[in-house]
């Protein structure tokens, strides 16, 4: 099984490319639903933190970067 510290830095990746592109809802959504897929990333708070990573999404990329940045091990 992939470790948690490379799983999140794989989710992380994924979530930056989508930024990247200048969609900034589905950067959420993708780092919360990759999170949800590994035992050690699937926490009960997922459902919240999306919410604040909507919100994120309104303030801009800057914000939603920071958002992905700030998940740590």
């Amino acid at each position: 099984m992939t470790t948690k510290k490379v799983y999140l830095a794989w989710c992380k990746l994924r979530a930056h490319k989508y930024v990247d592109l200048g969609n900034l809802n589905q950067a959420v959504m993708s780092m919360v639903s990759d999170l949800s897929n590994h035992p050690e990333t699937n926490i009960p708070a997922l459902d919240m933190l999306m919410l604040v990573g909507m919100m994120e999404a309104q303030r801009g990329t800057d914000a939603v970067r920071k958002w992905i940045n700030d998940f740590s091990e």
